[in-house]
């Protein structure tokens, strides 16, 4: 009993000795109950639809009332008025909007005549969960004007909202390959990179190269080149892995193929660059045990991998703006599902060579290149 004590006791006195991880094992509870609290919200909101009224007639004024309606009410839209039919499509197609919808100039004559009038909605349904919501919002919408305002004797059906998706069809399963490629990235960064630096200095076999005549810049970059090479190897064969399973095809050929590479590259290199800054400093490797879990929180799930950022609350919002994950989530969802080049991803891959450029700047400057 006495020996027993004595093992617990030194196992506590280790724990408290580490402010640490005390201090992360109190935040992260606290972290994950937030961040996944507002990352999955069950109703969707905010979705940007892009509106285009051709129509100055009665039928066209109601829908507009009902749109807005749902705007105001469930805010499961966000309603964004233009006049351009192909400005409207095309900012679906290059991810400004969820979705488009566009009454003809006839509408309103149709349903007087009885000729089946139709409304036109193009959606993006690579994000195949909140193409649906949309669909289903604005088909309730559109129905209830019949009920509404018109006499009994009139037929409930005679509004057709033609829906067209703009791409081929994306199962829920394959969405998710690009959340998947990040995640293997992310583990990937933590057992590797700074991950060795850590051990090394837990072992005290650090001193080898710290004693060596290399600057901390060869150092840094040394470790994340051999990060960069495991971890991009690790990611595209569970990216190859994943195609196959979901049944994914490469619909570009090398073109595709190399746009993957360039995104999982640069990704890798933000990602181990951001590591080597908030670990660089540190001595034993339970604190990276600690941190990855509470980064992958963080950075993952606020991504758009498994939710649309759209519906996300606007504190949510801002961070997607500097979580290079969610840029890395875009440009994948991108190539993959709408066979775009890098015209459409620019801005993502100008972001992420930025952030990579930044933390590894940051990476060498507080790199202690002592014991």
């Amino acid at each position: 009993m006495i020996k027993l004590l004595a093992v617990i006791e030194r196992d506590m006195k280790k724990f408290m000795r580490n402010p640490v991880v005390i201090l992360m094992s109190l935040m992260m509870p606290l972290l994950y109950l937030v961040i996944l609290g507002n990352s999955f919200q069950g109703k969707f909101k905010g979705l940007p639809v892009a509106v285009v009224n051709q129509d100055s007639g009665t039928y066209a004024i109601r829908v507009m009332e009902n749109l807005r309606a749902l705007e105001a009410g469930t805010k499961t839209v966000n309603i964004l008025y233009l006049k351009d039919r192909n400005k409207a499509v095309n900012g679906v197609r290059n991810g400004i909007y969820k979705a488009a919808l566009v009454i003809p100039p006839d509408f309103s004559k149709r349903i007087v005549l009885s000729r089946k009038p139709e409304i036109g909605l193009f959606l993006d349904n690579t994000d195949n969960i909140s193409a649906e919501a949309i669909r289903n919002a604005i088909g309730g919408s559109i129905r209830a004007i019949r009920q509404e305002y018109l006499p009994v004797r009139e037929k409930l059906d005679e509004i057709y909202l033609r829906s067209t998706d703009l791409y081929s069809m994306v199962d829920y399963y394959q969405s998710l390959v690009p959340g998947v490629v990040i995640m293997a990235i992310f583990l990937g960064t933590m057992i590797s990179g700074v991950f060795n630096l850590v051990m090394d200095k837990f072992l005290g076999i650090n001193e080898s190269y710290l004693l060596a005549p290399v600057s901390r810049g060869v150092i840094v970059l040394g470790l994340i080149i051999s990060g960069l090479t495991i971890t991009t190897i690790t990611a595209l064969a569970v990216f190859g892995i994943s195609m196959l399973i979901t049944g994914i095809p490469f619909s570009r050929g090398i073109d595709q193929g190399i746009s993957i590479i360039i995104v999982v590259v640069l990704t890798t290199m933000a990602l181990l660059s951001m590591m080597f800054v908030f670990l660089g400093r540190a001595n034993h490797p339970r604190v990276v045990g600690i941190f990855s879990g509470f980064l992958n929180v963080i950075f993952f799930f606020p991504s758009g991998a498994v939710y649309p950022i759209e519906s996300f609350p606007n504190w949510l919002k801002a961070f997607a703006k500097i979580n290079p994950e969610a840029y890395a989530v875009h440009a994948l969802k991108t190539i993959l599902f709408k066979d775009a080049g890098f015209r459409i991803i620019s801005s993502d891959i100008l972001f992420l060579i930025a952030f990579t450029a930044i933390m590894m700047s940051l990476a060498i400057v507080t790199f202690k290149r002592t014991l």
